[in-house]
């Protein structure tokens, strides 16, 4: 499968295009949940660059530091024997944890620079993150990357022999787990959408984005067991893990968010 185009003896891949593509899309729907709040649209252009090469810096370290399992050398991470191919980006390998973490730290950085409500952009940003997710996923389709198990569904992929994975030289078909991903990026976007405007008068600050952090960790979560390679840390798959405790500890963060209140006790109550 061709995986992109060269211009002037330049390799450009179509995977950094539709990240590219993905940011941007993602940017028009968070832009147009500014403008419907009433607050000005622009403020996710001018927020976009600092967002996206924090996503990208974050990604790669994420990368690096949990290789997946086909990478390991005699059990051991690659980039700590050749540290000089933690620059080589090229080559590929991103974390999506790690780009959505430096993301919302760039964020942060740019809400406290401009004087800005986190939570509220938080919130905005997050169908639109959701939707720059589900298109950057086609970008292992070109790569022939990120399958799953093999498969015999009528919709499972031809995985070309140079990308199949030690043991399965003799199998040609496998599920897109990419595809199962992007569709649940898909829904999780509209979900996020109609949550914010369905419940508008009673949510908090920050509880769209909670939503998201519920929603997607939980469908990676679930991906992770028909994935074929995994990212161990001390024996245990570090991406599954991490998913749970984030989906779980935003679950649990939202009911506390939203417990009612008990009314306050008069400490001195007077007699009638």
């Amino acid at each position: 499968m061709i995986n992109g185009f060269t211009i002037f003896g330049i390799k450009i891949y179509f995977y950094a295009l539709i990240i590219i593509a993905g940011a941007l899309l993602g940017a028009v729907v968070s832009s147009r949940e500014l403008r419907r709040r009433g607050l000005d649209k622009d403020i996710i252009w001018d927020l976009l660059p600092w967002v996206l090469i924090a996503g990208i810096i974050g990604a790669r370290i994420w990368h690096v530091l949990t290789p997946d399992s086909t990478m390991l050398i005699d059990g051991k991470n690659p980039y700590f024997m050749r540290p000089i191919e933690m620059l080589n980006i090229r080559n590929g390998g991103l974390g999506i944890p790690g780009a959505v973490m430096a993301g919302v730290l760039a964020l942060w950085f740019y809400c406290r620079k401009k004087k800005l409500a986190f939570s509220r952009l938080l919130d905005v940003i997050a169908p639109g993150l959701a939707l720059g997710q589900a298109i950057g996923r086609w970008g292992n389709f070109f790569n022939q990357e990120v399958y799953g198990l093999p498969s015999n569904l009528p919709w499972a992929i031809k995985i070309d022999e140079a990308h199949r994975l030690p043991g399965y030289a003799n199998i040609e078909r496998y599920h897109p787990t990419f595809l199962y991903e992007s569709i649940w990026n898909i829904l999780n976007m509209l979900v996020l959408l109609w949550i914010a405007r369905k419940f508008e008068s009673k949510l908090k600050p920050g509880d769209v984005f909670m939503v998201y952090l519920i929603i997607y960790p939980f469908g990676r979560f679930l991906l992770e067991f028909i994935r074929i390679v995994h990212s161990p840390i001390a024996g245990i798959n570090s991406n599954q893990w991490l998913m749970a405790v984030i989906a779980v500890a935003a679950a649990i963060t939202l009911l506390v968010r939203h417990l009612p209140k008990k009314p306050a006790v008069n400490p001195n109550p007077t007699d009638d």
